[in-house]
C-alpha cells in the first residue's frame, strides 16, 4: 500500500502546485502584458464606460442593432438558451425578431436577413456581428440620419476586422465601436 499511496500524494502535491499556484501566476503575467493589463477594452462615449469585448443591446432604428442576447446582455449570467433548432418556443423566438426585424427594414426579404440578427450567441454576449448583419441595415439608418449609403458603406469597411492571420474566423465588426463611429459621423 506504501507503494502507492506516496507517489500518489507527491502527484497531487505537485499536481496542486502547478495548477493552483503556477499556472495562474503565468496566465495573470500574460495579461499584465496585454493592453489594458487583460481588464478588456473599456471605451469611454458620452459620459459613460462601455466594455468593447461584451455584447451591448442596440435597437434604435437610428443605430445598427446588436445580435440578441439569450441573457439580455448580463455579463455575470453569460450563456446560451439551450434550446434546439426543433424547441417551438425558440422558434417562435426567433420569428417575433424576424417579424420585428422586416417591420422596421421593409425593402429587406425575409431571405436576406443574417442568421446572426435573429440568433442569440452561445454565450449570449457576442459583441460581433457579420459584415452581412450590418450592410441589411444600412437603408434604414440612412433614411433616418439623412446619411448618405455610400458613407455607411465605407465606415462598414473601415470596421470590419479581417479573419486572424487571414485564415482563421470569418470577417467581423465591432458593434459598439461602429455605432461610437456612426454617432461621431458628420
Amino acid at each position: 500500500m506504501k507503494k502507492h499511496i506516496l507517489p500518489a500524494i507527491k502527484l497531487t502535491v505537485v499536481m496542486i502546485l502547478f495548477f493552483a499556484v503556477l499556472y495562474p501566476l503565468v496566465v495573470w503575467g500574460i495579461a499584465q502584458s496585454a493592453p489594458n493589463s487583460g481588464k478588456g477594452e473599456i471605451i469611454e462615449h458620452n459620459g459613460k464606460k462601455h466594455y468593447a469585448n461584451i455584447g451591448q443591446s442596440f435597437s434604435e432604428d437610428r443605430y445598427f442593432w446588436s445580435r440578441p442576447s439569450a441573457v439580455d446582455y448580463n455579463a455575470g449570467g453569460s450563456g446560451g438558451s439551450n434550446k434546439g433548432a426543433s424547441n417551438e418556443e425558440y422558434l417562435a423566438e426567433v420569428q417575433v425578431r424576424i417579424d420585428t426585424f422586416l417591420l422596421h427594414n421593409p425593402e429587406v426579404k425575409k431571405n436576406q436577413i443574417p442568421v446572426d440578427l435573429v440568433t442569440a450567441s452561445g454565450s449570449g454576449l457576442d459583441p460581433d456581428f457579420s459584415v452581412q448583419a450590418a450592410k441589411v441595415q444600412i437603408k434604414r439608418i440612412a433614411k433616418i440620419r439623412n446619411i448618405d449609403e455610400a458613407k455607411l458603406n465605407q465606415l462598414i469597411e473601415e470596421h470590419t476586422e479581417k479573419p486572424l492571420w487571414g485564415l482563421f474566423g470569418p470577417e467581423k465588426i465591432n458593434v459598439l465601436k461602429l455605432n461610437i463611429a456612426l454617432d461621431e459621423l458628420k
